[in-house]
């Protein structure tokens, strides 16, 4: 399975680089603005200064919610880098969008995904991922890891080539359930990655590795 994170600070991104474990980034609207990356002009060299830091997909999302106005964001964020990932919203216009930007092969990701049925539309009409939200349907009293397999086994079955991008992870755990479910890709903040090295069983076996060193040489 491939990890993203999900996150638009640079700093977090070299780190998780640096591990040799990440595959791409995603980032929105409400993650730049946590940065304090405002403007257009600024988000783009965001977005640039992103994919220069990692080697795989990096998710640009588009503002606007109408067919034009997607299509204008999305060629003008896909011509910024070639790693770049259009993001759009799983909305009739986005669907249609999605359509359009795939047949001029412009890679896109359509997130707030809820329900197998929108995953459907969007894989049919080419989107390169579809981005579940599994933390935000936990919210609400809904299996979100059940959706992640309802999509994941739609696709296998049905020779889909789109990719299931398990999005709004939560939790260390939320990781582990999205690999029994058949994610292709896990987005989650660095906590949550490096929350898979953590055991007390490591941390216990180190102690007396490093004891039992330290008895046999002074």
């Amino acid at each position: 399975m491939k990890f993203f994170i999900d996150t638009a600070n640079l700093d977090q991104i070299k780190e998780a680089q640096d591990l040799g474990i990440l595959d791409g980034v995603t980032t929105n609207p409400s993650l730049m603005a946590k940065e304090g990356i405002k403007g257009v002009d600024k988000i783009k060299q965001h977005y640039v200064d992103i994919c220069n830091i990692v080697d795989g997909d990096v998710s640009a999302e588009v503002i606007a919610t109408d067919f034009e106005g997607m299509i204008k964001e999305g060629e003008e964020l896909a011509a910024l880098h070639p790693q770049i990932v259009v993001k759009i919203p799983c909305i009739k216009a986005g669907i249609k969008a999605i359509k359009y930007l795939s047949s001029k092969d412009i890679r896109t990701n359509c997130t707030l995904i809820f329900s197998a049925g929108q995953a459907l539309l969007a894989a049919k009409a080419g989107a390169t991922y579809v981005s579940p939200f599994i933390g935000r349907l936990d919210d609400i009293g809904t299996d979100g890891i059940d959706l992640i397999a309802q999509i994941a086994d739609m696709f296998n079955r049905y020779g889909f080539e789109t990719e299931v991008l398990a999005a709004s992870i939560r939790h260390t755990m939320h990781i582990l359930q999205c690999i029994e479910a058949g994610a292709d890709v896990a987005t989650c903040p660095l906590k949550a990655i490096t929350g898979l090295l953590n055991h007390p069983l490591t941390d216990k076996g180190l102690e007396q590795f490093l004891a039992d060193y330290n008895k046999l040489n002074g």
